[in-house]
């Protein structure tokens, strides 16, 4: 007897993102795979007895989404944190804190997110926040997460009132008055003043990549878990079915596989070792123990991701040319040449695939450069190594990442003026002259390099209807190319771009027989929608692995 479906979304325009079978009316999932896509009748005779079907009434229906670039157990943690986005001004920052002060009365630290470089039309200081809630620690993040701003009381809990020698590319920036003016840059800087509020083990990925220490106690991988699974549905209700981690230890593993075992893993999801410009190559041991480890189809590993350098609006991405407003400054990347290409070579003989975080022009050539290092070393191979974020290149670098075959891993709602994020002052850092050379998505695609679409989740919302409609309508930038994708594909970019970007492209990002039982049901025909009104479409059901995890009329 024919194998009949668990499961059928059928009455929908669907997407399949296979280039073979481009349209279809109806999909139908047998366990955790697609067993038919093709017209509804015939989809429909596949039901079996008690078979689920899902009426989409029309609506768009498309591979799940991959999100290529996200930060998910720090996401989870910070829906509870106070939200800045789009705050601004003295009193409006002084209700916000007192409201959110007012309701977490037993908080050891305050911390906001999103908050405008710009917040005050200038740089914020520890007096500002002082003058608003001088008794409690605060410390507000940069929406880049690259900065935070803190209070005396926060500094002074911290020990760092006085300052800290910290690693290149982190400051604790200092006054006139030998005392630090509250403003902290990247994460060695903001470190002692998080570690306040009790969140080591969930920042632990991302600060240094190590273990948590001591052990975390039962209970307390329990507390962690509530912020994971926060996270997670948090994403299901998006439409994504996997996710790309990018930060990570072995302990960020383990908590999803608590998850698995206890039913509640509603996406799949790849988690890296971080490699910190402290560490030496012989440490990528470990991430050959978790790739080693951690290989399937909902928990992997696999890949070492490493920071380049920091941001433009602060000042600590790397640059080729010095910063307009800063003469003698290019940036201080975190390793050297030569530390990058020793690192990128034992990576890539190890068979890891390496991601890297470079924003500035100085940074993502390093990072080619030590790739075509590792490349020299060891041969050629289908690495896929990719390159965080790119917002902005020497152009005389597009063809050497084609010719490597290296992702460009890119957040189109970063783009300033794309989404939520200001023109300035990162136009500005930039220089109008060198703004052909920003934010690129056509010149590379055009090029011939792969792209894979992602939000930075908390950076930016992850919402990726916002995020479709941001690299649809992103501003042209005076004097530049128009670096806007068509729909289909900034489609590709969230679906088969992140398959391709993942290695996965033989099983995910197209709905296609035998493939993976992932796919989103949208609530309206999104090629039928004006690009202005993308964004605020929604999610009807997101479907893994052939489960229901995100049931917009159930609301779960």
């Amino acid at each position: 007897m024919a194998q009949q479906a668990d499961v059928i979304v059928t009455n929908a325009k669907v997407l399949t993102m296979d280039p073979a079978n481009p349209r279809a009316e109806a999909v139908a999932l047998a366990g955790e795979r697609i067993l038919a896509v093709g017209a509804r009748d015939a989809v429909e005779s596949l039901a079996a007895r008690g078979c689920r079907i899902i009426d989409a009434g029309g609506a768009t229906v498309l591979p799940g989404f991959i999100e290529s670039h996200l930060h998910l157990f720090m996401g989870g943690a910070e829906l509870a944190h106070l939200q800045l986005l789009g705050v601004h001004g003295a009193e409006a920052l002084e209700r916000a804190i007192h409201a959110y002060a007012r309701a977490n009365p037993d908080l050891p630290l305050i911390m906001g997110q999103g908050c405008d470089y710009a917040i005050l039309d200038r740089a914020l200081t520890r007096h500002d926040l002082d003058a608003i809630l001088p008794d409690r620690p605060i410390l507000l993040i940069a929406a880049d997460h690259h900065t935070g701003w803190a209070n005396t009381a926060a500094l002074e809990a911290a020990g760092i009132l006085g300052g800290r020698e910290l690693g290149p590319g982190n400051e604790i920036v200092m006054g006139a008055d030998g005392l630090a003016t509250g403003e902290l840059r990247e994460f060695e800087a903001k470190a002692p003043v998080m570690a306040l509020s009790g969140a080591q083990r969930i920042n632990a990925g991302i600060a240094t990549g190590d273990e948590p220490q001591p052990r975390p106690t039962e209970a307390e991988r329990q507390a962690d878990s509530v912020a994971m699974k926060r996270g997670l549905a948090h994403c299901a209700r998006h439409g994504f079915t996997s996710l790309v981690n990018m930060d990570g230890n072995r302990y960020t593993l383990e908590i999803l596989d608590d998850l698995r075992r206890q039913g509640g893993l509603t996406a799949r999801v790849r988690v890296p070792f971080h490699y910190r410009n402290w560490r030496r190559p012989a440490e990528l041991e470990i991430a050959s123990a978790m790739a080693a480890d951690y290989d399937d189809d909902w928990l992997s590993s696999g890949f070492v991701k490493v920071f380049m350098d920091g941001v433009i609006d602060s000042g600590t991405a790397v640059m080729l040319d010095d910063y307009p407003d800063t003469p003698g400054w290019k940036g201080d990347p975190l390793l050297s040449a030569e530390e990058f290409a020793a690192v990128a070579t034992e990576a890539d003989r190890r068979g890891l695939q390496i991601a890297v975080h470079a924003i500035g022009d100085g940074a993502v050539r390093r990072v080619i450069d030590g790739y075509e290092a590792a490349r020299k070393a060891n041969g050629p191979r289908d690495s896929r190594h990719r390159i965080e974020h790119i917002e902005l290149i020497n152009r005389d670098d597009i063809p050497r990442m084609a010719e490597m075959g290296i992702i460009a891993s890119i957040q189109p709602v970063h783009a300033p003026g794309a989404m939520d994020f200001p023109l300035q002052p990162t136009m500005d850092k930039i220089g109008r002259a060198r703004w052909n050379d920003a934010y690129l998505c056509r010149s590379l695609k055009d090029a011939g390099v792969k792209l894979a679409f992602a939000s930075d989740w908390p950076v930016a919302d992850v919402n990726p209807l916002r995020g479709i409609q941001a690299a649809l309508e992103r501003p042209v930038y005076d004097g530049a190319q128009d670096e806007r994708l068509g729909l289909h594909e900034v489609l590709a970019a969230y679906t088969t771009g992140g398959a391709w970007a993942e290695h996965t492209e033989d099983r995910k990002g197209m709905l296609r027989a035998g493939f993976l039982a992932d796919l989103v049901v949208l609530d309206g025909d999104i090629e039928a929608t004006a690009v202005p009104e993308i964004g605020a479409m929604s999610v009807a059901a997101t479907i893994c692995g052939g489960r229901v995890v995100w049931d917009a009329m159930a609301g779960a």
